[in-house]
């Protein structure tokens, strides 16, 4: 079974993403910032090949967190989703060009996010 990482300070959010994931086959792990994510992609960087990622959170920052994931080598096939209400044009570019896979815009689907998962070839 594929992993997923869901980074978000909203727990509620965390839930939702998490549900949607499960229903699609993911076993789903969560953190609540950036410096969590870390620590859960470094004990489990074989498995977890999908990661949804909020922008704005304490400690580490989502835009900050696919910077630092795209540094690792071992991680270059790992999909990274912004999923964020950071909605400027300019902020899109910015994590695009940081390595971010897809961009989604809260608040969201459940459509809207199996469609931005087949977007970068995951198929259900």
């Amino acid at each position: 079974m594929a992993k997923a990482l869901v980074v978000d300070d909203s727990k509620a959010v965390r839930i939702i993403l998490a549900k949607i994931l499960r229903e699609l086959g993911y076993e789903v792990c969560e953190a609540a910032n950036g410096r969590e994510a870390l620590e859960v992609i470094e004990a489990q960087k074989a498995e977890v090949t999908l990661v949804l990622a909020d922008w704005n959170m304490p400690e580490i920052n989502g835009l900050e967190l696919l910077k630092r994931l795209r540094q690792d080598p071992e991680l270059s096939s790992l999909v990274v989703i912004m999923v964020t209400t950071e909605t400027e044009l300019g902020q899109m570019v910015a994590a695009l060009d940081a390595g971010a896979n897809e961009y989604v815009m809260k608040p969201f689907t459940r459509d809207i996010l199996v469609e931005k998962l087949q977007l970068v070839g995951i198929h259900f």
